[in-house]
């Protein structure tokens, strides 16, 4: 059954130059890239994205690190991947959240670690099952930044809608 998965790579990753290391990895799943953005991730977007950790200790520094607060890169590579199996495939390769209990050759156990204040620098982020993978993904990317229809969309005409044009 084809599925979707959100993939982040986070603002270490970014900051390490490992984004190409990554997709190669991720190359190994066959699936099909269906969206990919680079986005300035805002503190609203990144305590809706770990709205689940919200009563936890490292809330607010988990927060920082997802904003690139902690290592200036203000920004993360978000990508949908779709196909066959797609959430376990990239799981899989991702390896254990936590990057000292990763798969030494998962991207996590390859590229993680553990800061000294106990946030785990793992690069990689994976929705962790289907209903998680629609809700981040509807919450990084609109309908029309995908090239497949994963979910209902509906058209809409808006009023006075504010956006940027080049000069």
């Amino acid at each position: 059954m084809n599925q979707a998965v959100l993939i982040l790579i986070k603002p270490d990753g970014l900051k390490k130059s490992l984004t190409g290391n990554i997709l190669t990895r991720l190359s190994e799943t066959k699936l099909e890239i269906v969206a990919a953005k680079m986005v300035r991730v805002s503190q609203g977007l990144a305590e809706e994205h770990y709205r689940h950790l919200k009563d936890k200790p490292f809330f607010k520094e988990i927060i920082k690190y997802l904003q690139g607060e902690l290592h200036d890169r203000k920004k993360v590579m978000a990508l949908v991947y779709w196909g066959k199996d797609a959430i376990k495939k990239c799981r899989d390769l991702a390896g254990a959240t936590n990057p000292e209990e990763a798969d030494p050759t998962s991207i996590r156990g390859s590229y993680g670690r553990i800061t000294t204040s106990g946030i785990y620098e793992n690069v990689i982020h994976v929705s962790s099952n289907e209903p998680e993978a629609e809700r981040e993904i509807k919450l990084w990317f609109g309908p029309d930044e995908i090239i497949v229809d994963l979910y209902p969309a509906k058209e809409v005409v808006q009023k006075e809608l504010r956006s940027m044009l080049w000069a």
